[in-house]
């Protein structure tokens, strides 16, 4: 439904609207309840169940690369014993939440948002969507809440590989991993060394016969406990909430304090990393060409495996590490370009996503479609010259929901000054043209190399350029002004139904 045609359908009007019921939708929709409980709101979410990235993924050993002491909610806390949890007791975990506080009952599933165009006139977002059974319905609000991560459900990074239309076995996807794929007993080689990856390989060893990781180049690989001993200590100790705070907040110090040193000394924070390697696999395994990153730790994101068991599988045999490039698929595997060949019975494509960040939505202002890549983000959440609109992205060095917790804050700030003030909309403006523009993040991994030229950009000096801690940003959303670059606007014109 294009945004021209908005005279098809009548309008349901909400003071918010929030697009996603993932760790981010949920999130929002509690902070709303609690700080702005006369404001109406209802969630938009395109899939058919509560989730977002936790419902979608179902491949084997799926789990978080954060710990949940901070992945989880601020106001929820997570009691399970495992710190390093698994995608179903994530995904359970966010739906007995929304549960819990009632938050479910305001969600629309099955409504895929499509298009949005701001009317200065009404101080109003009309919000195109399709919903179930391909019904064209509408929705108003007077602010919009991006809470739709930040990568295309509907299809991953699939890179064509010469050759692969005469592979005689099955190519799978890790983001739409097929329910009855049998690997038991099965040659797999998963392509790939990012999260993804690390997490499949174990896992897929503990059946399947033989299982390669075939990587282009290594990737940081650091072992963890799967459970928090301290945090398991002080829940016996102390109420859930008391402990559940004080561990969260030790290992955002502690993780803050590593990405510091990380910053500051890439090269003996590496040999480090590597030396733990080392450690793991013994002095015979070749780990400078297979655990050895060309880049600095921190330039991409370091992959986190649970209590050793990629290390374990591969010193069991049951798997093994090739680095090495694709000359070709063949139809009993893949043929290297140094010459040797990996045989085959599945081979997984764990390529990477897609980056979509604001879900491959049509935004327009009056009618004008947005140049994104001309944007600049303020504080990591809005947009220059955008208004009443936010989004939220979580950090490259820390758990997502932290940055999420402070967004949805943050929303709630400026709607209740809003309101105190009898403001209708609030845009952040740069004061200064000449500001220098810096990429959207600070960050080489490949899905985000891929898309940075379709990305808003950040500036050279706060509040636009990010902060990448959650320390500084509790300072600067939390209690900080909002009256920095940022434009408060009455609405001036008569008719309008209500005022954010």
């Amino acid at each position: 439904m294009s945004v021209s045609n908005r005279s098809a359908a009548v309008a349901e009007h909400f003071d918010v609207v929030i697009v996603g019921a993932g760790l981010s939708g949920i999130g929002q929709a509690y902070h709303l309840q609690r700080d702005c409980p006369d404001r109406t709101f209802t969630i938009l979410e395109g899939r058919g169940a509560i989730g977002g990235t936790w419902d979608l993924f179902r491949y084997p050993g799926v789990r978080s690369d954060s710990d949940m002491h901070t992945l989880g909610f601020a106001f929820q806390p997570w009691t399970a014993a495992k710190a390093i949890a698994d995608g179903p007791s994530i995904r359970r975990y966010i739906e007995d939440t929304a549960r819990t506080h009632g938050i479910d009952r305001h969600i629309r599933f099955g409504h895929r948002v499509t298009a949005a165009d701001w009317s200065d006139e009404t101080a109003c977002w009309t919000v195109d969507v399709e919903g179930p059974d391909g019904a064209e319905l509408r929705f108003r609000c007077n602010f919009l809440c991006l809470c739709s991560g930040y990568y295309n459900y509907a299809r991953g990074h699939a890179p064509a590989f010469a050759g692969q239309e005469q592979f005689a076995g099955q190519i799978v996807h890790p983001q739409f991993w097929p329910e009855t794929l049998d690997y038991a007993g099965k040659r797999v080689v998963v392509i790939g060394s990012g999260a993804t990856a690390m997490t499949l390989v174990p896992e897929l060893a503990r059946k399947a016969a033989q299982v390669t990781m075939l990587q282009r180049s290594p990737t940081y690989v650091v072992s963890r406990p799967a459970e928090d001993r301290i945090a398991n200590g002080l829940r016996r100790i102390l109420p859930d909430r008391l402990a559940y705070g004080v561990t969260r907040w030790k290992n955002v110090l502690l993780g803050q304090l590593f990405y510091t040193i990380a910053r500051k000394r890439p090269e003996g924070f590496k040999r480090r990393l590597i030396a733990m390697v080392r450690d793991q696999l013994g002095s015979d395994y070749d780990v400078d060409s297979h655990f050895t990153p060309r880049y600095a730790p921190w330039d991409q994101r370091l992959c986190l495996v649970p209590d050793a068991d990629l290390f374990d599988a591969i010193k069991a045999g049951r798997a093994d590490v090739v680095t090495d490039t694709i000359d070709t698929f063949t139809p009993g595997g893949i043929r290297l370009t140094s010459g040797s060949e990996l045989p085959a019975d599945i081979i997984v494509t764990a390529t990477g996503l897609e980056v979509q960040l604001l879900s491959g939505i049509r935004f327009t202002l009056d009618g004008v479609p947005v140049d994104w890549p001309n944007r600049v983000q303020y504080k990591g959440m809005m947009f220059s010259d955008v208004p009443n609109l936010s989004y939220t992205f979580g950090y490259t060095n820390a758990s997502w929901t932290l940055k999420a917790d402070l967004v949805a804050g943050y929303v709630c700030r400026l709607l209740r000054a809003m309101r105190r003030r009898g403001m209708a909309r609030v845009t952040p403006r740069v004061a200064d043209p000449a500001m220098a523009r810096l990429p959207f993040v600070d960050f080489t991994s490949g899905y985000v190399a891929r898309a940075m030229h379709l990305l808003p950009q950040q500036g050279s000096r706060k509040p636009w350029k990010l902060n990448q801690n959650y320390a500084l940003d509790v300072l600067a959303l939390r209690y900080g002004s909002i009256d920095d670059e940022m434009e408060f606007t009455p609405l001036t014109q008569a008719g309008t139904r209500r005022v954010a």
